[in-house]
């Protein structure tokens, strides 16, 4: 801190005696005779004015951070036209004028009041004027000057990070670059050592050191190993003033990574490893594993595993895993303990990529010896032969051998053998087989056109041990035997023309034979002996297993004879032959010039000719679907027929009919029609009909009614039915007609009130007492109205 304030001392100093260099150089001038008016030719003759300036002054210096009691003095303003009697005013303006500057307006001295820092503001530029005190004239004009601020070293270096982070191969050579660290100085490097840095490292030898210009980091020591020490910690530090003492300074951490390299070969920790293994193991199974130990990491630590030598190299194999880095030993072919029960392996681990630098380091590989014991397993038996194929003749005796199944027991012990069929492989039980030597026989007859091929299992169990079995397919060839006579290949109906011509050939037949072909083709084909000179027909043996029938004559006649069966023999070539008669079925028919059919006298044919049966019995179908559908829209329509009366408007008020005539007796046919009472249009005699619109109303003609006193029913009846015959407003349909005639002279009479009303005599209704006490209350009412009508 003292040197500090030594240091601040004498820069302060250095800009008095400044100042005082500047104020005599400003006397001197006054002293010198005034410029003002010179005259000075220039070039080409003109004449040049230079004015004198009124005040000199350098620029002005001011050391930042003077904490001390007073203002700091920067600087003094004079005139050369200032007397000294106070007349003169000084005015200063600009950056921090009145605020961190201020001025005595008679001595020109300026002062800083404020502590100023370099880093925040280097200078600020001022103006100064002198004006008269009284009136403000201004006696010079305004000039600008400069104040600086002198840098103090008051900021110590700072690195851009605080952290820093590196990599470096492992083994480097000494003076191998790790990383540069950069600090900076907030001070003017200008201006002395302030901002002068130099690096040194604080911690972190003897493995690194640093550049002291560049703060370049770099390796001190040779061969440093990864997989003894990864990562170390590193300070550095930045130091101003050049490094001497006095100077500022600022450290940083850094920390560097050893990066691997595959300096290190793999090693196997044993020189043995025992593995066993079922032989009852599938091949891919694992048989255990080894490891080589690489402290490399990443793909320098990445091994691959062989088998480069021993007995087991063809029944084992190994395969890698790189996520463990292990060797995996798996079963390559199938183990035998009784065959052998031990294996050995010779186990290479070899590094996968390899850095020639390090080659000296080598090699990088290694070998262990790898014991494999077999273990024994309870096996199931084992058939010699993987499957059985089997011939046996159809038509076979039951109990005929077909053949023999072997199997045993692998195991030591050699257990006893038992054999059985699966019956899910023979439903019809076609097969059986001798448990104790596996002879297989038949059981039934075998069919070679009804199963070929017979395929069942055959199941060997050990005696003691039922859960060890074993299963082996066999197949069973069944062997033909010429026991089928061929036949037609098709149902052939053959027709001839009338104008046939002689020897023309008119239908190629040809055989079939369910047995196997060496016992069927060649197929020869015949007429029976006993018509072998047929004079209607001929046969030709084509030879290629079909046969020609050809027509031996001319002259055909479909009203003679119009049908012909022509019986032909086919004989097989199986050992021995089979043969059989066939019959071909010809019919007569009608041909045109050019041989084309036109008709024949069976209805068969012509049918047949037209459409076939399975074509009539679909159109049959469809018609009897097309007459049901017919029926039952008609029922429906009929169902959902609406009433033969049509309202034109239904109105609750016109549904009630008035009417007051009591009609006219038994013997009044012609009184009133019920209908009316359902519809009151026909009060006027007139039905609208609902299908048609009738073109002109029906009046009914008198002449046809009857007289109401006519005796003869057949003529009331026909009348009637002649009216409605010719009524064009009647409905088109039948409908029922009520007629209430029951003819003349009844007994009881009359009971229309109309006729009972003509005197008065007729409307006495005293004998009603006569008819005893229930009949008294009416025959009152009556009497007591006839008394008052009396009366009255």
């Amino acid at each position: 801190m003292k040197e500090d304030n030594c240091l601040h001392a004498a820069l302060i100093c250095l800009a008095m005696l400044y100042y005082s260099h500047a104020i005599t150089t400003e006397k001197l001038n006054h002293a010198r005779p005034s410029l003002h008016g010179h005259h000075e030719k220039g070039k080409e003759g003109q004449v040049l004015h230079r004015s004198k300036r009124g005040w000199v002054w350098n620029q002005f210096f001011v050391i930042e951070e003077y904490t001390g009691p007073d203002p700091v003095l920067v600087g003094r303003l004079h005139s050369d036209i200032d007397s000294g009697d106070g007349n003169i005013k000084y005015i200063l303006s600009g950056e921090g004028a009145g605020i961190i500057f201020v001025i005595d307006d008679k001595s020109g001295n300026i002062h800083a009041t404020k502590t100023l820092d370099r880093e925040e503001r280097a200078q600020y530029t001022l103006t100064a004027q002198a004006v008269d005190r009284n009136t403000n004239r201004p006696l010079e004009p305004p000039s600008e000057f400069i104040v600086k601020v002198q840098d103090i070293n008051d900021n110590p270096p700072e690195f851009l990070h605080e952290n820093y982070h590196a990599n470096v191969p492992e083994r480097s050579n000494v003076g191998t670059s790790v990383i540069q660290v950069t600090a900076s100085d907030a001070d003017d490097p200008t201006y002395g050592n302030s901002a002068k840095l130099v690096y040194s490292i604080l911690e972190g030898q003897p493995y690194f050191s640093v550049e002291a210009q560049t703060g370049i980091i770099r390796t001190a020591l040779p061969n440093m190993d990864r997989e003894a020490k990864e990562e170390y910690h590193v300070v550095i530090q930045a130091k101003d003033m050049g490094g001497h003492m006095g100077g500022l300074s600022g450290t940083t951490k850094v920390t560097i990574t050893l990066t691997d390299v595959n300096d290190n070969p793999p090693k196997f920790p044993q020189s043995v490893y025992q593995m066993s293994v079922s032989e009852a193991a599938v091949p891919g199974e694992e048989v255990g594993r080894v490891k080589a130990k690489d402290p490399d990491i990443g793909e320098n630590g990445l091994v691959a595993y062989s088998i480069i030598d021993g007995d087991g190299m063809d029944m084992f194999e190994i395969t890698t895993d790189y996520e463990t880095q292990e060797g995996v030993v798996k079963l390559k072919k199938l183990l035998d303990f009784e065959t052998k029960k031990s294996y050995s392996l010779k186990v290479e681990a070899a590094n996968v990529h390899i850095d020639p630098k390090f080659i000296s380091n080598g090699p990088f590989k290694d070998t262990v010896t790898v014991k494999i014991s077999v273990e024994d397993a309870d096996e199931p038996p084992v058939f010699l032969k993987p499957s059985y194929i089997f011939e046996v003749q159809e038509n076979a005796a039951s109990g005929t051998v077909v053949g023999k199944v072997h199997a045993k027991d692998p195991d030591a012990a050699n257990s006893a053998i038992r054999y059985s069929i699966d019956r899910h492989t023979d439903l019809e039980r076609y097969f059986t087989i001798n448990a104790e030597d596996g002879n297989i026989k038949t059981i039934k007859a075998l069919d070679r056109e009804e199963i070929a091929w017979h395929n069942i299992s055959v199941f060997a169990v050990e005696v003691h041990k039922q859960h060890q079995e074993a299963k082996v397919p066999v197949a069973i060839k069944v062997v033909d035997v010429n026991d089928n006579a061929p036949k037609f290949a098709a149902a052939y109906e053959a027709f001839v023309c009338e104008n046939a011509r002689s020897n023309q050939q008119f239908i190629t037949i040809s055989a079939d034979d369910k047995d196997d072909s060496a016992n069927g083709p060649r197929f020869i084909f015949s007429l029976p002996p006993e018509i072998i000179h047929n004079p209607n027909f001929t046969l030709r043996d084509n030879r290629d297993n079909t046969a020609s029938v050809l027509v031996r004559r001319e002259g055909f006649s479909r009203q003679k004879q119009d049908l012909y069966l022509l019986p032909i023999v086919i004989s097989d070539g199986g050992l021995p032959p089979m043969s059989s008669t066939n019959t071909l079925t010809i019919r007569v028919c009608g041909c045109d010039s050019n041989g084309s059919l036109l008709s024949c006298n069976a209805e068969a044919y012509i049918l047949n000719a037209g459409l076939s049966t399975g074509a009539l019995i679909a159109i049959l179908a469809c018609i009897v679907i097309l007459l049901v559908i017919v029926v039952l829209f008609v029922t429906l329509k009929r169902q959902k027929k609406e009433p033969l009366i049509v309202f034109e408007e239904e109105d609750v008020r016109e549904n009630i009919i008035t009417y007051d005539d009591e009609g006219g007796g038994e013997e009044d046919t012609e009184a009133f029609d019920i209908a009316t009472l359902q519809n009151p249009d026909g009060i006027n005699g007139f039905i609208p009909r609902k299908d048609i619109k009738p073109e002109y109303q029906y009046m009914p003609r008198p002449g046809l009614r009857p007289a109401p006193n006519s005796v003869d029913v057949d003529d009331f009846i026909n009348t009637r039915i002649q009216e409605a015959d010719n009524d064009p407003t009647a409905p088109p349909y039948d409908s029922i007609q009520i007629y209430g005639y029951e003819g003349r002279g009844s007994v009881a009479g009359s009971l229309s009130s109309l006729e009972s009303a003509t005197t008065d005599s007729d409307l006495d209704y005293d004998y009603l007492q006569n008819w005893g006490p229930r009949f008294k209350k009416l025959a009152d009412l009556y009497g007591s109205k006839d008394t008052f009508d009396d009366d009255s």
